[in-house]
Formats: C-alpha cells, structure tokens, sequence
C-alpha cells in the first residue's frame, strides 16, 4: 500500500521552514488606527459665479434649486405657525358655503370655517391662499393660488356651490 508523497511533503515542508526572530518575539498584529479624516481646505476662489448676462428658463422644468423637502407648505402661516384671523386666515379647501344673500351692493356669501364660526365674504375679498372672485345665486367663485413648484398653472379656478355638486 503505496500512501500519496503530496501531502506529507507539503506538512514537513510548512513545519521545517523557521519564522523570523521578529515574527516569533512579537504578539499579535494590532490594527493600524484610524487616519485622522482630512481637514476642509477653503477654496480660495469661493463658489462659481454665472456669468453677468445668465438667465434661467425653466422651459417647463422644475427650478433645481426650489427646495423640495418643505413642498407644501404653505409660506404665508407665519414662522410662529399661526394663521390670521377671520377671513384672510381661511383656506379655499377649508370653508363650506352656508348662505348666498341678494344685496343692493351684488351678492355676498355666508362660509363656515372648520372650527364652526361662520364669516361673510365679499367679491375680492382675500382668503389665505385665494381671493374671491365673484358670488353668483348659485356658487362662490375663487381663485385659488397653486403652492406647488412642479405645476406649470399658478391660479386655478374653484367653484363652491351652495347646494351639494361637485368642486373643482
């Protein structure tokens, strides 16, 4: 029974060959520490400025710099969160028209704002992101300021009717 060279010649070739003096004195290899991350160096030049005759056309496109993260948000609330009272504190999505009254004037509208109270407005009067635009018998016209920076349209027009229908 003949048994294979390879493997006993590869053992007392690993066992026979001796380790350096330093790598028998020394323990374990610690890891190198971490390199101190580099520090900024100012660019001397500061940031690229356009040329003096650039202008931007937005060709349909969003404004690469407008902020998308506060999207929605509407401007106007002050920094404090609050809204102003009475009419210009209501927004076009929030009122529910109660009443239309025939005047000498032309028409005027009763909205019932979200907390119950119920206000009267006039045509141009101005709402937190509208205006209104005309009273009929019917409905209450307004024009509705578009807070979006995506949407080519900046006005829209909303129709609140007095009885039931559709928005829009």
């Amino acid at each position: 029974m003949m048994t294979p060279l390879f493997p006993v010649l590869f053992v007392l070739i690993t066992v026979a060959v001796p380790l350096p003096a330093e790598a028998q004195a020394q323990p374990a290899a610690q890891p190198p520490a971490p390199a101190a991350p580099p520090e900024a160096v100012p660019d001397p030049q500061g940031p690229p400025t356009p040329p003096p005759n650039y202008t931007y056309a937005p060709g349909g496109r969003r404004d690469p710099f407008a902020s998308l993260v506060n999207r929605g948000i509407d401007a106007r609330v002050g920094t404090a969160g609050r809204r102003p009272d009475g009419v210009p504190g209501l927004a076009v999505n929030e009122i529910i028209v109660r009443g239309i009254l025939q005047t000498p004037g032309g028409y005027v509208a009763m909205v019932q704002a979200p907390d119950g109270r119920t206000y009267t407005v006039r045509p141009g009067d101005q709402l937190l992101d509208g205006r209104v635009r005309t009273i009929t018998a019917e409905a209450l016209i307004i024009m509705q300021e578009v807070n979006d920076p995506l949407s080519l349209e900046k006005q829209r027009e909303v129709r609140k009717p007095l009885r039931g229908g559709a928005e829009g």
